[in-house]
């Protein structure tokens, strides 16, 4: 595959992808990736979140790509600007691990699960099922999607690689 062809998302960011072109994001500790896709339109929008909810920020420049609570609206509504359609919307999610072992049971050091629930209760409240999802665990994971198959290629590190 030509790397011109594969669109490249970085930590907080969101990108789109229509076929033949492939989406990839890597560093995917407790972040989320995101795939949101129609895959009669072979389009694909990617959304790398890092963390559940904007209204935690202290931030008075607030980056809508960081946030699940954020970023997932703007994908969704950028994919039917780009002709995706909203009844034909569905998602491929991965991440969300629990990188760090901490002394202390607080929910705020949950951060790869909290990520997780809130994709799950974002993509839900849009009613977009979830088709396939590799997330949890301990290990960082590559992912790459590709609109005309609608194929999430997963590299987990020290675990290999699959295909949702």
């Amino acid at each position: 595959m030509n790397s011109d062809n594969i669109v490249r998302v970085g930590i907080s960011d969101v990108k789109f992808a229509q076929a033949p072109q492939l989406i990839r994001t890597s560093g995917l500790g407790s972040c989320v990736g995101v795939v949101i896709y129609d895959q009669n339109v072979k389009i694909a929008g990617l959304a790398h979140v890092m963390l559940p909810d904007s209204t935690l920020s202290k931030q008075a420049q607030l980056n809508p790509f960081k946030f699940a609570d954020t970023a997932i609206p703007y994908v969704i509504e950028k994919l039917c600007e780009k002709g995706a359609r909203k009844f034909a919307l569905k998602a491929k999610v991965a991440g969300g691990a629990q990188m760090f072992q901490f002394e202390t049971n607080s929910p705020m050091m949950r951060i790869g699960p909290r990520n997780v629930e809130a994709v799950f209760e974002q993509l839900e409240s849009y009613r977009i099922p979830i088709l396939a999802k590799c997330v949890g665990g301990n290990s960082g994971r590559t992912i790459q999607f590709n609109p005309e198959t609608g194929a999430l290629y997963i590299r987990t590190v020290n675990k290999g690689e699959s295909f949702i």
